[in-house]
């Protein structure tokens, strides 16, 4: 086998020195390509960095591209240009692009080489000479001109100017050009975007309050390099807003939102994006106050709501406010207070001092601290922020009103304001006290006044009837008055209710008074002598008024049946009626007021039997009237008006009603006739209680001088003592106001035996005026104003003695009179004995009711005694 044909040398040089360049230039190109794609993808992270913080994915990618350059176009460059370009014949196609003729000639020359065969059919000579031939052809060429496209110093250009950029980055802004580097580089980092544009704690997260136009504030680093003149920002698709830049920042204000939105804002080189959540702002669910009222009222500290906004609390109070909040709190604070007057809370400076703090928070709920409540109202300003950062609403304040400890009220219910009674008697009432923080105590307090000179002590005293309690604001108690228990004998007295607080000093707070006349008998006759002549007088009235009607009723009595059925007719009648109803009201009161009248003389036991009868026999006929003659006669008239009645009947019910009238009006003339026969009789019994009193009196004069005496006998006026002097005056006085009463009675017992020609009257009249005890009277009053005290004394005691005299003859006379009745020879019938029993009865009837409530004004007295005596042994 013929050996392998070698091309010529210069052939293989000229292949070789082909395959060089070739080479280089792929390897340049592969290199600058490898180097633009790294340099241009740190370039690439490094601007976008400078329009917005380029996301870690984007900068993977550009990253993975840039190094793909380098890590996988160089190599693939590599393998086709280089590997894939070594032997001849990969290089003669390559040449066969630029040169076909002579790259297929070449071609051809290379396959030659290769070709095997025998002299016949393969000639070596002439395979040498066409491979020389070929050597010869390429030699005349410049096979460089057969290299592909180059493009090794464009791309090396790139990536010096690249190169340059990248080092004039990093050499002009390092800290930008070494961040981008660093974020290049590690793209998954949480390096941060380097900016020119620097913020100070940017939030990233803002609740603004709901609806409301918020604000956002963004300020510069102090390292910023750059500082814009505008930044903007914009929320959502709204539009842009822009703001100056204002010392070390700039700020926006944005309009109210209802939903979450993002601002994203340009500072410069800088992005920052800004959540933004509309919240309600936090508010108040519920405020409550706890009220330590002062110690002395001894009242537990309280918790009160505060829906109102005002808090009261008494002066000298402390006050801590809670608030229960819609959000947990970050901070909070009260004050400064500011006090109030008027119900317009205006402001006045001073008299106040300014209270304010930071409040106690515990999620969301705030406190205050106890503050101290003064005597002026004022407001406590509170003010709050929540853990969004959202501040509460403005203006909040709760008001605290200063209430004073006001002076407790006390009243005597169920009682008139002037009272008069028996010593034996008992008033019953209610007792009402009210404080606006607690009564403490209530009870009755009385002092007596005499009415004429007397050696006795006035009555004075009082009587504790409840204790309270801090939380007792009031109290209702029942409450009884009996002189007879109390020890307290006839005088005018002036009851009084009084309550006690829980206040230091202030002492007993007093009801209106009520008066009480606690009357001897004699007084007490006297009293109801003058309630039976009104009565009298009403009784007389209601007569007059009842035959006015009388008249009436006969003139309707006179019309035919016809004419009282017609409308005029029915008119008068109905008319007739209701006067006759209003008659029976009339009637039935008085006889009510007789009822009581007859009670409290039976309760006197000292008028006769007699004028008691009489009383009784009035009273009698005036509840037949009220009960039975009246109501007939209304009955009749109302009759009279029936729709069914015919003419016949509606005058016999006319008649008839006039008929019971007459009847009703002669019943009236006999009860008026036996009330005045028992006047006349009550009239002489107060002869004998006026005398009786008018000789107490003297005599009261003589005990009152007797205990002056010692001090003011043989004194000029000028000299005395002051209280001495005083008595004195007050016994003259009363000397006075005797000779008048006295004086009085005299011409009364004058009148009276005009009226009743009585003989035992006339004597004691005419004794009176032969004695000229009213002179004799008006001459101890003046040696009373001499202070010729003794012979004054002396005087009184013998014109008392007189009048006691007097008194007696009329009580004898009225003795004799009342004691006769019945068959004529003095014995006593059975009617007068029934009466007398009936009385008895009365009497022990009220004499037991009078004990009893004797018996519960003790027992009063006891409980609260036993109430003393355990708070003293708890003492």
């Amino acid at each position: 086998m013929p050996d392998r044909a070698a091309i010529p040398e210069s052939l293989r040089l000229q292949l070789a020195a082909f395959r060089r360049d070739l080479w280089r230039v792929k390897v340049m190109e592969a290199v600058a390509a490898g180097l633009i794609g790294l340099l241009f993808s740190f370039l690439l992270v490094y601007g976008l960095d400078r329009i917005w913080p380029t996301p870690g994915w984007a900068r993977l990618l550009i990253l993975l591209v840039g190094v793909s350059l380098f890590a996988g176009f160089a190599p693939y460059w590599l393998h086709r240009w280089v590997w894939r370009r070594r032997r001849e014949e990969q290089l003669a196609r390559l040449i066969a692009r630029r040169f076909p003729g002579l790259g297929d000639r070449l071609l051809g020359v290379i396959e030659l080489q290769d070709q095997v065969g025998n002299e016949d059919v393969l000639s070596s000579r002439l395979r040498e000479a066409a491979m020389e031939a070929v050597a010869a052809e390429t030699g005349k060429r410049d096979l460089v001109e057969a290299l592909p496209e180059q493009m090794h110093r464009r791309w090396s250009v790139a990536a010096v100017v690249l190169a340059l950029l990248a080092v004039l980055v990093l050499g002009l802004t390092p800290r930008a050009g070494f961040n981008a580097l660093r974020r290049w580089l590690l793209p998954l980092s949480d390096t941060e975007r380097y900016t020119f544009s620097k913020l100070v704690d940017a939030p990233d997260y803002l609740a603004v309050p709901f609806g409301e136009a918020f604000s956002v504030s963004l300020r510069l680093s102090e390292n910023s390099e750059q500082r814009p003149a505008l930044a903007v920002g914009r929320l959502g698709g709204q539009a842009e807003l822009e703001a100056a830049l204002d010392g070390d920042g700039y700020d926006f204000v944005f309009p109210g939102q209802q939903d979450p939105g993002v601002i994203r804002f340009k500072v410069g080189d800088l992005r920052h994006e800004l959540r933004v959540e509309p919240v309600m702002r936090p508010a108040v669910e519920r405020v409550r106050a706890v009220v330590r009222p002062p110690e002395y009222l001894e009242i537990p500290e309280r918790t009160v709501d505060v829906g109102s906004g005002v808090v009261s609390a008494v002066a000298g109070s402390m006050v801590g406010m809670r608030f229960d909040m819609t959000r947990a709190l970050e901070s909070g604070g009260y004050g400064p207070t500011r006090q109030l007057v008027g119900q317009g809370g205006v402001d006045e400076p001073g008299g106040h001092e300014p209270m304010e703090g930071e409040l106690e928070i515990e999620g969301a709920t705030a406190r205050t601290t106890m503050l101290e409540v003064g005597g002026e109202p004022f407001e406590l300003p509170v003010f709050w922020k929540d853990r969004l950062g959202l501040d509460g609403e403005s203006g909040f304040s709760v008001r605290l009103d200063i209430v004073s400890d006001a002076a407790p009220a006390c009243y005597l219910q169920g009682i008139d304001r002037q009272v008069v009674m028996l010593p034996e008697e008992t008033l019953e009432f209610e007792l009402l006290a009210e404080d606006d923080f607690g009564v403490r105590s209530m009870g009755l307090e009385w002092s007596g006044e005499f009415t004429r000179p007397t050696d006795e002590a006035a009555a004075e005293g009082s009587q504790e009837i409840r204790k309270g309690g801090s939380e007792r604001r009031r109290l209702l108690e029942p409450a009884m008055f009996s002189p007879k228990v109390l020890g307290i004998s006839p005088q005018k007295i002036l009851l009084r209710g009084y309550v006690e607080d829980y206040l230091p000093e202030r002492g007993r707070v007093y009801s209106k008074p009520v008066v009480v006349y606690v009357l001897t008998r004699d007084e007490h006759a006297q009293l109801l002598k003058n309630q039976f002549d009104r009565q009298i007088t009403e009784l007389e009235d209601l007569a007059r008024r009842e035959l006015n009607l009388l008249d009436e009723n006969r003139r309707l009595e006179k019309l035919d049946g016809e004419e009282l059925q017609d409308e005029a007719g029915r008119s008068r009648l109905k008319q007739q009626e209701n006067e006759e109803k209003e008659s029976e009201r009339r009637m039935e009161e008085l006889t009510e007021k007789m009822e009581e009248l007859m009670k409290d003389a039976v309760r006197n036991g000292d008028i006769d039997k007699k004028t008691m009868k009489k009383m009784a026999e009035s009273l009698k006929s005036m509840q037949e009237l009220s009960s039975e003659d009246l109501p007939e006669v209304r009955g009749k008239l109302g009759e009279s008006q029936e729709e069914s009645n015919t003419k016949e009947k509606s005058k016999e019910d006319v008649s008839e009603a006039v008929e019971k009238q007459q009847e009703a009006v002669e019943k009236m003339r006999e009860a008026i006739e036996q009330a005045n026969d028992a006047n006349r009789r009550f009239e002489a019994g107060t002869f004998i209680n006026r005398l009786r009193k008018a000789a107490d009196e003297e005599k009261g004069v003589v005990s009152a001088l007797k205990e002056q005496f010692v001090r003011v006998l043989g004194v000029e006026k000028s000299a005395m003592d002051p209280a001495d002097e005083r008595g004195l005056s007050e016994v003259t006085g009363q000397q006075s106001d005797t000779a008048s009463d006295v004086r009085w009675i005299q011409e009364d017992l004058g009148n009276y035996y005009a009226r009743t020609e009585d003989e035992t009257f006339k004597d004691v009249m005419e004794q009176m005026r032969e004695s000229q005890v009213d002179l004799g009277l008006e001459e101890v009053r003046m040696k009373l104003m001499s202070n010729h005290s003794f012979e004054a004394a002396e005087e009184a005691m013998k014109w008392g003695d007189k009048l006691a005299e007097w008194a007696g003859l009329l009580e004898g006379e009225k003795g004799e009179s009342g004691g006769g009745g019945g068959d004529g020879n003095g014995a006593p019938n059975s009617e007068d004995q029934d009466f007398e029993f009936m009385l008895r009865v009365m009497k022990m009837i009220q004499q037991e009711q009078d004990l009893r409530s004797r018996t519960r004004a003790l027992e009063q007295m006891k409980r609260q005694h036993a109430v003393d005596q355990a708070e003293g042994g708890a003492r």
